[in-house]
């Protein structure tokens, strides 16, 4: 499973980027969204590298957005106690579940969005504008985007 965080803003953004942004749900920077690594998603998580950073998510790490940035419809925070109305089992079951595909999240009624806060202490980098291996926050991090989830939550 894929973690994609938007990083820059809507200014001079081309029709195309906002399309497929906006098709990925990431309308507003410091938004997270997990993406499946199928060839469709893999190429427009390619295509808006210049707007996001995106690697792959741990269960843990996921367990732990799930706890503290986990909401309903209605905004209301995810709990254990619907989780157990819902037979989802706990926080670290559908971690695990959601990485291997078996749970898909708008189907149990949790936002697919993630709302962050923005990193502590900054992106500590060059900037918002340059690719990750370039000195920048964009593009591909592997597993450096858990380190960037764990600042943001």
């Amino acid at each position: 499973m894929i973690a994609a965080i938007r990083i820059r803003g809507t200014v001079n953004v081309s029709d195309k980027l906002s399309y497929t942004l906006t098709n990925m749900k990431l309308h507003k920077p410091n938004h997270l969204v997990l993406v499946k690594e199928d060839k469709s998603s893999k190429k427009m998580v390619e295509k808006v590298k210049d707007y996001v950073a995106f690697g792959e998510i741990t269960e843990e790490i996921l367990a732990k957005l799930l706890v503290k940035r986990g909401r309903l419809e209605g905004n209301e925070r995810l709990t254990l106690e619907y989780l157990t109305q819902n037979k989802l089992g706990t926080f670290e079951e559908l971690a695990k579940n959601i990485i291997e595909g078996k749970i898909v999240l708008k189907n149990t009624g949790i936002k697919p969005v993630f709302r962050l806060h923005p990193p502590r202490k900054g992106h500590r980098r060059k900037g918002t504008k340059k690719p990750f291996n370039l000195g920048g926050a964009l593009g591909y991090r592997g597993e450096e985007i858990n380190k960037l989830i764990t600042s943001m939550s």
